[in-house]
């Protein structure tokens, strides 16, 4: 009965994982470019007890989730300083604790020292991984090869220059991306792979969230009712049990 209960128990320990991630993928349903969080089912150990000709299953975690990596919806914002990626490709950022990291995430504004940070505050990277500062500007354009081009304060209506280059990267096959503690995208034990400019960058579009609110919600319901069933194999398992001890009981008389 051991063996049951364990199992039972390993089940329901993976499903309150997993709706951990539920939780946070609903949370950040509406945060431009965010990857979705996938299910995390763990694995399971089964240890055998010296002496002993039974074994007990023990539930295996896993260090990082995987995330899904299907585009999100575009929807066309007009806004000069919001971008987003057509298609594969992810943007190099600096987050505050000074990790460089890959984001999708494409909604651009400018610090009081003119560095270019997206929504969540993370620094932009250009090719050589160095933040992008923009001067003084009263206009800007973003092409698709990532090249931001502005227009200076005191320069004539048609005058453009070449400020800066957004570092883009199209991660090949044998790269294996994780979501690091702080939610980035990061190899992992790995430098990133370096820019390749492969990616297409549409100005004045957002790419919302991967994440279908109403997937998530049948998710839960579907495994509510997994967490009953488990809990009710428990409660036979212990059933059984006592029935098994009884029956070994010495009559009494």
């Amino acid at each position: 009965m051991d063996r049951m209960i364990f199992t039972a128990l390993n089940a329901i320990g993976g499903m309150r994982d997993n709706q951990v991630s539920q939780a946070q993928n609903l949370a950040n349903q509406s945060v431009p470019g965010y990857r979705r969080d996938l299910p995390d089912e763990g694995a399971t150990v089964f240890a055998e007890l010296v002496g002993s000709f039974s074994t007990r299953a023990f539930q295996q975690e896993r260090t990082s989730r995987g995330f899904s990596q299907e585009p999100g919806p575009l929807t066309a914002t007009g806004d000069a300083m919001d971008i987003a990626i057509a298609d594969e490709g992810y943007f190099f950022i600096l987050p505050d604790n000074g990790e460089p990291a890959l984001s999708r995430r494409g909604d651009l504004r400018l610090d009081a020292e003119g560095v270019l940070r997206n929504g969540a505050g993370d620094a932009m990277l250009d090719m050589d991984g160095q933040q992008i500062t923009l001067p003084p500007h009263r206009d800007i354009v973003v092409n698709e090869l990532g090249e931001i081009w502005v227009q200076p304060m005191n320069g004539q209506e048609d005058e453009r220059i070449l400020a800066a280059t957004l570092g883009t990267v199209i991660p090949g096959p044998d790269v294996r991306l994780q979501k690091s503690l702080d939610g980035n995208i990061r190899v992992p034990g790995d430098d990133l792979p370096p820019p390749d400019q492969g990616a297409r960058i549409s100005q004045g579009v957002l790419e919302g969230s991967n994440v279908n609110a109403v997937e998530e919600l049948i998710d839960s319901i579907e495994m509510q009712r997994r967490f009953e069933l488990n809990f009710k194999l428990v409660s036979a398992a212990r059933e059984i049990d006592e029935g098994g001890a009884r029956l070994l009981q010495v009559p009494q008389g």
